[in-house]
């Protein structure tokens, strides 16, 4: 159900896959989206399942209202439902606080500074690649204390170049501010590589990216245990956390 690393420094970083939900079809089983057309007492089931299976405690998970843009929120504690802001990333200085990202083949983009105590979460579609999600989610970090090459950082299940068909000019315009991003499909047609754009992003900012082999990179359009919007329309979202050792 979830993939999960753990750092000595007590950094954590999880994704889940689709599976161990009560969801019925076509949000089947573990959809964490709020906002999909899924009954609201699945999805408010499966949140408490996936928070119990990783530890936490449901109500100190901080979710955001995506919007494919490029605000950050800073957030000192959980927020109330009605209160949820319209942005695509989230940091605190809070330990014990989980920063949850959805996704269903926009990249998921996962931050931590152990020894700041900042963690940050984004969520870097190919709008949100272009706009610059993920340097605002860095530096939002920095101005809590955070050192980019201090920055562990974890990109999770999204789909990858080989499908991300696009037309050519959308292809151009997303080169022209991230090179990286210039892909073709496994058949030949022009398609963004959202990841390697996030990754060239987090480089340029100086943060260093990990790559774990008990996280395995894996494209949400080619596999059947993750939802894809891509693929199937109507789906379900997957979440990805982020949280440091430490009470609220």
């Amino acid at each position: 159900m979830i993939g999960q690393q753990h750092h000595e420094s007590g950094a954590h970083f999880a994704f889940t896959d689709r599976w161990g939900g009560v969801s019925a079809a076509p949000y089947e089983q573990l959809n964490l989206g709020g906002a999909v057309g899924d009954d609201p007492q699945a999805v408010r089931t499966n949140r408490a399942r996936a928070a119990g299976a990783l530890g936490l405690d449901p109500a100190a998970v901080i979710w955001m209202n995506q919007v494919h843009g490029r605000d950050v929120a800073v957030v000192d504690g959980p927020w109330r439902d009605a209160d949820v802001p319209c942005v695509d990333a989230v940091v605190t200085a809070r330990r014990g606080l989980a920063l949850a990202v959805l996704t269903a083949d926009c990249t998921p983009v996962l931050l931590a500074d152990p020894v700041a105590g900042v963690t940050g979460a984004a969520h870097a579609g190919r709008p949100g690649l272009v706009a610059g999600v993920v340097p605002a989610a860095v530096e939002a970090m920095t101005e809590l204390g955070a050192e980019p090459a201090r920055i562990l950082a974890y990109t999770g299940p999204a789909i990858c170049g080989r499908c991300y068909e696009v037309p050519d000019r959308m292809r151009s315009d997303v080169a022209a501010v991230v090179p990286e991003a210039h892909a073709t499909t496994s058949w030949g047609t022009p398609a963004v590589d959202v990841t390697a754009g996030v990754r060239a992003q987090l480089a340029a900012a100086g943060v260093p990216v990990r790559d774990d082999p008990h996280i395995p990179p894996v494209c949400t359009r080619e596999s059947a245990d993750h939802f894809s919007y891509r693929r199937d329309r109507t789906t379900g979202r997957l979440a990805s956390y982020v949280w440091l050792d430490g009470e609220l």
